[in-house]
């Protein structure tokens, strides 16, 4: 394992060193450019990007939201690859009140997929998960489109002291305690339409049918536990597959500054795959950091994860970064993750231990742009484009290509975000509070 990584560092370390002039001189053109992109700035007193106190009608309920839709135009490269038209989207709508001295929040969450970008969901070669059902085979070197209802959850946070506070999170549609932020509301990759490739590593579970989740922050520290429905949802998108509690998991946080926080979770996923039996023990890490200036911002963030199965460890880092300025911004992702070989290879679950347990290591490196063009009612308009390269194993060239070249152009919409900003960083156990004021 660690030679197959090493091989691909290498790999991106070059591909890096000749995107790297390039990224520069995008970012130096862009950063002399002015303009405002409407999402209004944050609470001093509060975490950037998501932990935003509201202003207005502090005692009775308030509405907040937050979405996206991306048009894109998606060439996947290599022989593997095509040329297609989708549009992957979202929207996010949260209810809040204080209740006494403590707060509501009521979260819903949806998404068009099924339709805008069918049943295949979008093209991404080497995505390998979420074994689909259709016609008894995975889903293979394609992103599943999300379920219509991604998140509807009630939270109740109660406070202890002025420094300590408890949550209780429920959701027949929801997210546990496990992994990084859901990339959809990471900060870090708020341009960019795609899941990272190793996104069943890290944050496949942010759509789960039946999650209980406690909390308990002190100061910087925040302890989360959950127990939750650890199958992924099944190909029909427009119901609740609800199940048994059956899996669990655990989540420490440490903020020690507005910009920073940091994760460590681990889960025990029962029969989480309908086409492959077993369960999964599930480890992250990740650091992220998140600096606003006025109306622009920086967001970072880098993570590890492995999944633990009968048949093989399966190792995964990623990091990714979004500079916006003005009107534009620039994007970055780096990936490099252990990918199932005879899947990839066979369209199919191994039938053999030894063949599940192969793995080869892939690299990935994407990097990609968006200008806002229109403002309107709130609403904000961009239009974008992102390249990703790969480093390619030897037994996997002959399927993908040794050197496949990836391409978007994109339009993305957004709705007014209202009093708090987007919801960057957001997860579904946090509430908007105005408690971090006294961390």
């Amino acid at each position: 394992m660690h030679a197959q990584f090493l091989h691909v560092l290498i790999e991106l370390a070059l591909l890096v060193n000749v995107s790297s002039s390039a990224i520069a001189q995008m970012t130096a053109e862009r950063s002399g450019m002015g303009g405002d992109t409407g999402a209004p700035t944050q609470s001093s007193n509060d975490q950037e990007g998501s932990r935003s106190q509201t202003t207005t009608n502090p005692t009775g309920w308030q509405f907040l939201q937050d979405g996206v839709a991306f048009g894109l135009f998606n060439h996947q490269g290599g022989p593997r690859g095509d040329d297609e038209f989708k549009v992957p989207n979202w929207w996010m709508g949260v209810l809040t009140r204080r209740v006494g001295s403590s707060r509501l929040t009521l979260n819903g969450m949806f998404s068009l997929d099924l339709v805008t970008a069918g049943q295949l969901g979008y093209g991404q070669i080497f995505q390998v998960g979420e074994a689909v059902a259709l016609d008894g085979r995975p889903l293979i070197d394609r992103q599943h489109p999300h379920d219509l209802l991604m998140q509807l959850a009630a939270i109740w946070r109660t406070p202890a002291t002025s420094k300590t506070g408890l949550t209780i999170a429920g959701a027949p549609a929801g997210e546990p305690a496990l992994g990084p932020v859901a990339f959809i509301h990471r900060a870090s990759a708020t341009e960019y339409p795609f899941a990272t490739l190793s996104h069943h590593t890290f944050d496949s579970t942010h759509i789960a049918y039946g999650v209980i989740t406690a909390a308990l922050d002190h100061g910087p520290w925040i302890v989360e536990a959950s127990v939750f429905n650890g199958r992924e949802p099944d190909e029909i998108r427009w119901d609740i597959d609800f199940g048994s509690l059956d899996s669990v998991s655990g989540r420490v946080w440490y903020r020690p500054t507005d910009r920073w926080e940091f994760q460590a979770s681990t889960g025990h996923l029962r029969h989480p795959e309908e086409l492959r039996p077993g369960n999964t023990q599930r480890t992250t890490t990740s650091a992220s950091w998140f600096k606003r200036e006025g109306t622009d911002f920086t967001a970072v963030t880098v993570a590890y994860g492995v999944n633990v199965t009968d048949d093989a460890s399966r190792h995964a880092v990623f990091g990714e970064a979004t500079r916006h300025v003005g009107l534009n911004s620039v994007f970055g992702r780096v990936e490099i993750l252990q990918v199932e070989t005879n899947v990839l290879l066979t369209f199919a679950i191994p039938s053999s231990h030894d063949a599940a347990a192969q793995t080869e290591a892939v690299g990935v490196l994407t990097i990609g742009g968006v200008r806002d063009v229109v403002r309107w009612h709130g609403f904000e308009a961009g239009v974008g484009a992102g390249m990703t390269v790969y480093a390619v194993p030897d037994p996997l060239k002959v399927t993908h290509g040794e050197h496949p070249v990836s391409f978007q152009v994109f339009f993305r919409l957004r709705p007014s975000a209202g009093t708090i900003g987007r919801m960057w960083n957001l997860r579904m156990s946090q509430p908007i509070v105005e408690h971090r004021a006294n961390r």
